[in-house]
């Protein structure tokens, strides 16, 4: 994985969890952690409900497109104090594919002396390369694309710096957080068809989005790959690709996305992502139901909104299985309507 991430130093962990847990010990009681504000929702919901209580360790969440807003949070006398020591970032984000601009915000993070740790799982290595940007810290979620075959929990945190490399293999022997060698050998089996799955679903991802742009029964389509994405320039500049991950937002409300999720045959319905099969989740009601309801407001999560991870299947049988779907939820609406 090292290699894979072009860095000197891996440490392998029993989940992705655990491997953000790691990286939460190098700091000290007191800190602060500036975190994207749309996050994975396991990581707000440990940062927000964990972190934050027990380990006395502030978390800000903010909007990393605008580094104005991350410089008015350094400025102020939190900021000031240099009680400020890690920046969290995701970029695409979970679940709105947001993207930031890893080399500007490593400076930003490097000026105050701050580490940045990027989750890269979205992108996974084959895709993008924090630690070429200026990230400290790379942390990937292997139950996801690097395993690629829903068998594997695990987690790990790459870097090129040796003092941080000998505290983070501290704390995974301290707590005991290692995964078990089956757990390593079915991850090292995926890895080595990683840019095969990779490429085969970025292009199913791609011929999908596009569907979904054209679609009368979707308001709004969220894939760094279109023109239409407000960061796709970003995306085109640091990544070597735009990834598996579609979010789009239904024609209707709540009940037109609960039938588009119960009719989908193709799309498996399941939190997880990054696998060889296609899956399809609702945010709002499943991996970020944690997350506080005026915050979820805030980030555009709400109960249209779906997130698709798409495999290598068929792409035509893609696409047939969610025009059947979002087609059967869109006749709904216009009953409602008429």
């Amino acid at each position: 994985m090292a290699a894979a991430e072009k860095a000197k130093h891996c440490v392998a962990f029993s989940s992705g969890s655990a491997a953000t847990s790691a990286v939460v010990h190098l700091l000290s009681h007191g800190e602060s952690i500036f975190c994207i504000d749309d996050v994975y929702g396991g990581t707000q919901r440990y940062f927000r409900r964990i972190v934050n209580p027990s380990m006395n360790i502030k978390i800000h969440f903010m909007d990393f497109q605008d580094l104005d807003v991350v410089k008015a949070q350094f400025a102020t006398k939190e900021g000031k104090g240099g009680r400020v020591k890690l920046l969290w970032l995701e970029t695409p984000t979970n679940p709105t594919l947001k993207v930031s601009d890893i080399r500007a915000i490593s400076k930003l993070a490097h000026d105050h002396n701050c580490l940045l740790a990027v989750d890269n799982t979205f992108c996974s290595p084959y895709f993008q390369s924090p630690l070429d940007l200026g990230a400290d810290l790379v942390v990937h979620s292997v139950t996801k694309y690097i395993n690629g075959h829903s068998d594997v929990v695990m987690g790990i945190v790459c870097t090129n710096d040796y003092d941080l490399y000998s505290k983070l293999r501290f704390v995974q022997n301290g707590v005991g957080a290692v995964p078990s060698p089956f757990d390593c050998f079915l991850a090292h089996r995926g890895l080595k068809t990683l840019h095969v799955r990779m490429e085969a679903a970025a292009r199913n991802a791609m011929a999908v989005a596009l569907f979904l742009e054209k679609h009368e029964g979707v308001s709004k389509v969220l894939y760094p790959g279109l023109k239409s994405h407000p960061q796709h320039e970003i995306a085109k500049r640091q990544q070597h690709g735009f990834g598996a991950m579609i979010t789009f937002y239904c024609v209707g409300k709540r009940d037109q996305a609960a039938i588009i999720l119960k009719n989908l045959k193709v799309f498996a319905l399941a939190e997880s992502l990054g696998a060889v099969e296609s899956l399809a989740e609702s945010p709002s009601l499943m991996t970020h139901a944690s997350v506080p309801d005026d915050r979820r407001a805030l980030l555009g999560i709400d109960d249209t909104l779906i997130r698709l991870s798409v495999g290598i299947e068929s792409c035509q049988d893609l696409i047939n299985d969610l025009d059947a779907a979002i087609s059967a939820a869109l006749e709904t609406a216009s009953e409602i309507n008429e």
